[in-house]
């Protein structure tokens, strides 16, 4: 994966922002968009200490399309937080953009990085566009727990059939996509079945060559 400095990456449900000076150092511009508006602003006043002035925090949610949309919380700063109904959570309405209205034609996004909690195939379905003329390399989570329907069968397909392979990371290995058994690797047995040494939720999806 190259990044140079005219490029552009996406940090997608930032959360508290761990990712971001890592990515401020990699890229001309980084975008993070991080839906709950206290999150938001602390990653915003973090980045002004730090001195990260090539970070735009956009205090919204992506998805398929733009407007607006409630967000579901589960407890203030949650991980967890989802476009998709929790029972018992805080409902917020926020903001909401598809990648391809955000950005114009002129800007090489070069990396997604998405934590969305089960809207995967939506934030990537609006930006289709980009993922048309940027090719842009692709590190996600993606778990069956948090979708109402379908499968993550559904995201790996959606991307292969836009020329992208995929793999998973297990432990400290990258294997195809291909070897990825839901039934194994996402089994849903047990009381934190997440925390089983075969549980994987990790993704990377880069263009194919040629």
């Amino acid at each position: 994966m190259r990044i140079s400095s005219g490029d552009v990456v996406c940090d997608i449900g930032a959360n508290k922002g761990s990712y971001l000076y890592w990515m401020s150092r990699w890229a001309g511009r980084v975008a993070a968009f991080e839906p709950q508006p206290q999150l938001a602003e602390y990653i915003r006043s973090a980045a002004h200490r730090l001195r990260l002035d090539n970070i735009v925090i956009e205090a919204a949610a992506v998805s398929d399309r733009s407007g607006h949309c409630d967000l579901y919380v589960p407890s203030p700063g949650s991980p967890e937080a989802s476009i998709a109904p929790i029972a018992g959570a805080e409902t917020l309405r926020v903001p909401m953009v598809s990648l391809d209205d955000y950005f114009n034609d002129g800007s090489r996004v070069a990396l997604l990085k998405v934590d969305v909690e089960g809207a995967e195939l939506d934030v990537f379905k609006g930006a289709e566009r980009i993922l048309r003329q940027h090719r842009p390399v692709l590190l996600f989570e993606c778990e069956q727990r948090h979708l109402r329907t379908g499968t993550v069968y559904d995201c790996f397909s959606y991307l292969e059939a836009r020329g992208y392979r995929g793999a998973f990371v297990q432990g400290r290995t990258l294997k195809p996509v291909s070897e990825f058994d839901l039934a194994l690797h996402q089994s849903q047995k047990g009381e934190r079945f997440w925390r089983d040494p075969d549980y994987c939720n990790n993704f990377l999806f880069e263009p194919n060559q040629g």
